[in-house]
């Protein structure tokens, strides 16, 4: 998909991206896509590499049911999108520290001798980080592909919506994940576009930035 997106295309995907309440409910995104979706948002950058974040995909009727209750006032999205994503952060990722380096290695992107210091450094440090700490990493990271997600979506030709208003306290839980390893980011709908979204002001890049 990337490879097939000129500069004009990306700008377009850039300043055409909207926030969308109101989707098509014929249309009906295969968990392929999806995936495939997923998988070119997971190039996103983050914290050595440690890529801590974690997807759960509602988009079935049983997944939207259990997840209503919690969206607050986001219904119409949970209720007429293709999915429903929530995004979490893993504050566990280091588990997969090595068999990231080792594929690293294998596939002649990194030498052994790199991986080896690399891996001693985040074995030695990420376990012993204050939970507080590693909730803000991964948070942060998973923004990232967060925001990589809803552009790949628009280069699909597919609307999103990110939300933070549901109940933190208790999406984990609800769908079977361990609430102390796994914190809540944000939920991300997922569709064709029923009704435009509104476009949006940005303040001007002179009121937000600071040269020295």
């Amino acid at each position: 998909m990337f490879n097939q997106i000129s500069n004009n295309d990306f700008a377009e995907i850039v300043k055409g991206r909207r926030s969308v309440r109101h989707y098509d409910e014929n249309v009906k995104i295969s968990r392929e896509e999806i995936g495939e979706m997923i998988s070119e948002a997971s190039l996103a950058p983050s914290s050595a590499n440690m890529q801590p974040w974690r997807v759960v995909v509602a988009d079935t009727p049983e997944g939207k049911e259990k997840l209503r209750p919690l969206v607050r006032f986001n219904t119409a999205q949970n209720d007429t999108s293709s999915a429903m994503l929530l995004i979490f952060g893993d504050t566990q990722c280091y588990l997969y520290a090595e068999e990231i380096y080792n594929a690293a290695v294998e596939q002649g992107n990194m030498p052994a001798e790199v991986r080896d210091r690399q891996l001693g450094t985040i074995l030695s440090m990420y376990p012993t980080l204050p939970q507080e700490l590693k909730v803000e990493v991964a948070k942060i990271d998973s923004s990232l592909f967060a925001m990589q997600f809803m552009l790949v979506a628009r280069a699909h030709g597919y609307d999103t919506n990110p939300m933070a208003g549901f109940e933190t306290d208790q999406v984990a839980q609800a769908f079977g994940l361990d609430e102390e390893r796994y914190a809540p980011v944000m939920m991300i709908s997922i569709g064709k576009a029923k009704e435009e979204g509104h476009e949006s002001v940005r303040l001007s890049a002179d009121k937000i930035t600071f040269w020295r």
